[in-house]
């Protein structure tokens, strides 16, 4: 498959970008570049290979979810040892509002 300018044009105009007349011919040859990829992946024999969804293979639960526990808190001594400026259990900052 080719793209000729009025289909890159169109493209272009549906994403919403500027292209220049000069852009068009390097735009056209970037994307025929790309469906070039897209036929050369086609070729590909994929007979034999399960197909997968989220990373899991088809038939087996997908992943589980973590528990949500905190798990590397109460640190904040260790935290605060590089601040340049501790003010109690926090971080001082330079006041922004005048």
């Amino acid at each position: 498959m080719s793209l000729d300018t009025a289909t890159v044009k169109r493209i272009a105009s549906l994403a919403r970008i500027r292209l220049e007349d000069a852009e068009v011919a390097r735009m056209q040859a970037e994307l025929n570049g790309i469906l070039g990829w897209i036929e050369q992946l086609r070729e590909v024999d994929t007979d034999g290979v399960e197909p997968m969804a989220g990373g899991a293979p088809a038939g087996q639960p997908a992943m589980r979810m973590r528990d949500d526990a905190v798990t590397d808190g109460g640190i904040a001594d260790a935290v605060l040892a590089n601040a340049p400026d501790r003010q109690g259990a926090y971080f001082g900052v330079p006041k922004v509002v005048e």
